[in-house]
């Protein structure tokens, strides 16, 4: 559980979660079958994902603490890259590898933030703040037309969506049903959002 992903369906990929034990396990999907990729090199859970298959980022997430740690997947193997400016988890991304987008988060202690990040490849640098603080949401879309939606603000879930040009956030229409830590994919304008936590 609590893993991250990137890719397509098919050519997917799935990395870190936790099953006992924060995992660094990753696992490549070929439209049929998942067969096992290179480990990252730090466990973690809860982290935000970017990318394809050949060219994925993972970063932010939870060992035992929250952490900023960015890896970068070329097919084979991980490695490192620059830090995010604000460790967090229950993050989201967009993007690619070499032009990614973290947003949104929990800080520890269920602190939502609306902190935004971009990242050239090697660094991150920071961009608009969203417009409503809030973790465990949906993500999807490029850096320049990304796409927030739900979460849990800290204290309530909600459906407000925010897009995302390259600079700023502004509010789009809501989803039908606030909910957090839902499942997410596509782009601004085509998203798909599923499944999550309403009350139960």
């Amino acid at each position: 559980r609590s893993l991250s992903g990137a890719g397509l369906q098919t050519a997917g990929l799935a990395f870190g979660g936790s099953a006992a034990t924060v995992s660094n396990a990753t696992e490549e999907y070929d439209g049929s079958a998942w067969t096992g990729g290179g480990n990252m090199s730090t466990a973690r859970r809860n982290l935000g994902g970017a990318g394809i298959q050949t060219l994925a980022l993972g970063f932010g997430g939870y060992t035992t603490t929250v952490v900023a740690n960015t890896e970068e997947y070329d097919g084979s193997a991980w490695t490192s890259g620059g830090n995010l400016a604000t460790a967090r988890r229950e993050l989201r991304g967009a993007g690619t590898q070499t032009a990614g987008l973290a947003f949104g988060g929990d800080t520890g202690g269920a602190t939502a933030v609306t902190a935004t990040e971009e990242y050239d490849g090697s660094a991150w640098t920071g961009g608009g703040n969203l417009g409503t603080a809030r973790y465990g949401h949906g993500g999807a879309g490029i850096q320049t037309a990304g796409l927030a939606f739900g979460g849990y603000t800290g204290t309530v879930n909600t459906a407000v969506t925010e897009e995302y040009n390259g600079t700023s956030w502004t509010a789009s229409t809501s989803m039908a049903t606030a909910r957090a830590f839902l499942g997410n994919s596509g782009t601004q304008t085509s998203a798909l959002g599923f499944g999550g936590y309403t009350t139960t």
